[in-house]
């Protein structure tokens, strides 16, 4: 069994075939979590959940991109993101449901703020609303999936003064969050364990070697998998869409790098993914 922890079958890619998607990959014993990156999305990720009695679940949460507006470019994506301003009860709302397992996906993303717009405005309002999310989360007693790109510098900071706040609501045996398409570099994974939060990578480690040292140092223990679909293919399905049945390809390559059968590193994955969602 496989439990991809963060999956967009919400976004426009599924929009005519989420169903047989959510379905196809049940079929395959895989499990996913449908993330949310604004209201609309995060209410469709619970609407999905919840026509399935288990293994399909959600996450609501705002989205650093959609505070302002944005033209989004990559690899695998363009577009231009709604912007919404952060509505505490709203999502309040969504994440007293019992399908919703998190609050995410949430952070900072100063990759995507515009030349043209006041760069230090931007990113105090990211940082601001951050902050109201993780406590919407410490309220709901739910973890946090963060989003971080360019910005790992003040994302440390806001944590470390987070838990020191949080001291009591924090000190849990299961982490409080995770630092999710995880790209950082060794020595900032270690800052992000100590803090107690887990990782998680996506296809990105079946087509670069960039974190292969990472991955063979690591306790599986602090690790999940995920797709991020329909973004970060991995290979062998490079430039197609991506979906949750896709997620084994992540746990293969976890396996072939720290020399470990595939069916070790689906039990230790979908175990720490059952513990962090409470599912």
């Amino acid at each position: 069994m496989f439990i991809d922890t963060h999956a967009h079958i919400n976004f426009s890619a599924f929009k005519q075939d989420a169903d047989e998607v959510m379905r196809k990959s049940l079929a395959a014993d895989t499990w996913m979590v449908v993330v949310g990156t604004d209201y609309k999305s995060s209410k469709l990720a619970l609407d999905y959940a919840n026509k399935y009695e288990k293994g399909v679940y959600a996450a609501v949460g705002l989205h650093p991109i959609h505070l302002q507006e944005v033209k989004a470019d990559g690899e695998d994506y363009n577009f231009v993101s709604r912007v919404e301003e952060f509505n505490y009860e709203m999502y309040e709302r969504l994440g007293k449901l019992n399908k919703a397992v998190a609050i995410g996906e949430i952070g900072l993303d100063y990759h995507h703020i515009n030349e043209n717009q006041n760069v230090l405005e931007a990113k105090e309002k990211q940082k601001k609303v951050f902050i109201e999310q993780f406590k919407l989360a410490r309220d709901l007693d739910l973890p946090v999936i963060i989003h971080c790109r360019n910005a790992h510098d003040d994302m440390l900071a806001i944590l470390e003064d987070l838990k020191n706040k949080y001291k009591n609501l924090i000190s849990k045996n299961r982490p409080w969050g995770v630092m999710h398409c995880y790209s950082g570099d060794e020595n900032l994974a270690w800052q992000y364990f100590s803090l107690g939060l887990l990782i998680s990578f996506t296809g990105l480690i079946t087509f670069s070697a960039q974190w292969d040292d990472l991955i063979r140092k690591m306790p599986l223990e602090k690790v999940m998998i995920e797709t991020d679909c329909p973004f970060m293919t991995p290979e062998p399905y490079r430039g197609q869409r991506n979906e949750p049945i896709l997620v084994k390809y992540v746990a293969q390559r976890i396996a072939e790098i720290k020399n470990l059968s595939i069916e070790r590193v689906a039990e230790i994955t979908t175990k720490n993914a059952r513990e962090f969602f409470g599912i």
